[in-house]
């Protein structure tokens, strides 16, 4: 059955939460956002592209830095309300220059920085 980008569940924004997964280590890396013109671009080009919310605009991983993201597996979930994209991950997928924007936890009611930027 082909796919078709409008079943999914959009927000009322328009836009659907993506988390970006590295294909290889299954690392979390980010989360972002995409609509349904994102979601057709993503896979007519195998190049992840979000909507930025800020900008109002699309961006594609990795454009100007250089910290592509490739797109292996494009999934969503029961609820077709959320999208897991399985990615090859080139340099940082954090705007911070971190592997994962998830480098921050808590523990024992503490603050902890889990990675440093790259290269440091």
């Amino acid at each position: 059955m082909p796919f078709d980008a409008s079943t999914l569940k959009y927000n009322e924004a328009g836009l659907i939460p993506a988390i970006a997964q590295d294909a290889t280590s299954h690392e979390v890396l980010m989360m972002a956002w995409m609509n349904a013109e994102a979601v057709e671009k993503t896979l007519e080009t195998g190049k992840v592209t979000y909507w930025s919310r800020s900008r109002q605009a699309f961006w594609i991983k990795g454009e100007t830095s250089g910290h592509v993201q490739e797109l292996v597996d494009f999934r969503y979930d029961c609820d077709q309300d959320c999208i897991l994209v399985l990615v090859n991950q080139t340099g940082a997928a954090c705007h911070t220059n971190r592997r994962s924007c998830f480098y921050t936890a808590v523990r024992d009611g503490e603050t902890v920085e889990l990675m440093k930027p790259m290269g440091e």
